[in-house]
């Protein structure tokens, strides 16, 4: 396949590793509005299921049992929750600077309301709400953490809109 011929992959969903499965399927659903789409399971390490050999290949052998559960957004996209037996009760710390995933982004138009609400339900603004085009447009965003410390942003606008732009541009 040459260049030409690429297309752009949609999106399909994350997984988040999460300590108590039930208070992020809480916040998930309560907070960011997102559906449940398969209400936890749990999973063994065992070789006679696809999903037990499948899991088996990722994490390797030692992990014994683990909860999922499958939320999705208004858009479609899902949230896988992870939780294992040995899932440490704070997120790992916050390493922006290495190789490797550091945030996922929702959008939410409402993003003062939406930063408050994460805020009374546990979570943590990690900076005052900011606006990309200050007195042109009204796009604004802000980084935040679940009440897990999982660091995600918020945007008021579309991906395509805040930065088709030229947001960093003078």
């Amino acid at each position: 396949m040459n260049i030409m011929e690429k297309y752009p992959r949609s999106f399909s969903h994350i997984g988040l590793t999460v300590p108590d499965l039930k208070k992020a399927i809480k916040f998930y659903s309560e907070v960011m509005g997102w559906y449940v789409i398969m209400k936890p399971s749990l999973i063994k390490e065992e070789n006679e299921t696809a999903i037990g050999q499948m899991c088996i290949d990722v994490f390797g052998k030692g992990w014994g049992t683990f909860e999922i559960a499958h939320l999705s957004t208004s858009d479609g996209i899902g949230i896988e929750l992870f939780s294992f037996l040995s899932t440490k009760t704070t997120a790992s710390k916050f390493e922006p600077f290495k190789t490797g995933l550091f945030h996922f982004c929702v959008q939410d138009p409402n993003i003062e309301e939406l930063v408050n609400e994460i805020v009374l339900a546990g979570g943590k603004q990690r900076m005052p709400i900011k606006e990309y085009y200050p007195n042109e447009k009204p796009y604004k965003m802000c980084y935040v953490e679940d009440p897990f410390g999982i660091v995600f942003e918020i945007y008021t606008h579309s991906y395509e809109l805040t930065y088709s732009s030229g947001a960093y541009s003078e």
